[in-house]
């Protein structure tokens, strides 16, 4: 029963994917997604490996946030057929978010190593994901991944900084107070 449930057959769809992907399988062969041990909270210690769900056996990784602008390192485990930034909530990890739709780049992390999965993050370029930029809130862990959060503003000047002739917008809080004091 037990080698029934680890067959690659029961994966879920998402899981099934990142399987596929060769360049996944050889990060995760090199990054050791099989017992790793990573921490949730200072006190609590869980070991990643195939979760049972409803729709099978579902792999798990590490995930390993460096938040630059808190100062702080979080580790815990994703299954791959969740998104990572909803996973970390789940286990009262806080981490930068706006619209969770992939649609802002607000949870944009630039990958260090692992492999994530992002069909639905429409808030950055391709030119973006292939220099290794990703969105927590639409990201699936393909492997154990080690990302660092970016400023929004300094993804959002390189996705559209070159629009801008004269360089970064900057703040003009007289017109948004004549702008707010209109409503």
């Amino acid at each position: 029963m037990a080698n029934a449930l680890l067959s690659l057959s029961s994966l879920s769809a998402a899981a099934h994917i990142c399987r596929n992907n060769a360049s996944a399988s050889r990060t995760a062969s090199r990054t050791g997604s099989r017992g790793v041990r990573a921490s949730l909270r200072a006190a609590e210690v869980f070991e990643p490996g195939p979760i049972v769900s409803t729709s099978g056996v579902v792999p798990t990784h590490r995930v390993t946030v460096h938040d630059r602008q808190r100062g702080v390192t979080h580790e815990f485990v994703v299954p791959e057929d969740q998104y990572i930034l909803h996973t970390g909530e789940s286990q009262n990890i806080t981490l930068p978010f706006s619209c969770r739709h992939g649609c802002c780049t607000s949870c944009a992390v630039r990958i260090k190593s692992g492999q994530i999965r992002q069909p639905e993050a429409l808030g950055i370029s391709a030119e973006l994901k292939e220099k290794g930029y990703a969105l927590l809130c639409v990201g699936f862990a393909c492997s154990d991944v080690e990302v660092e959060t970016q400023d929004e503003d300094e993804v959002y000047w390189l996705q559209f900084g070159r629009y801008f002739a004269r360089g970064p917008i900057e703040r003009d809080d007289i017109a948004l107070e004549l702008a707010l004091g209109d409503e």
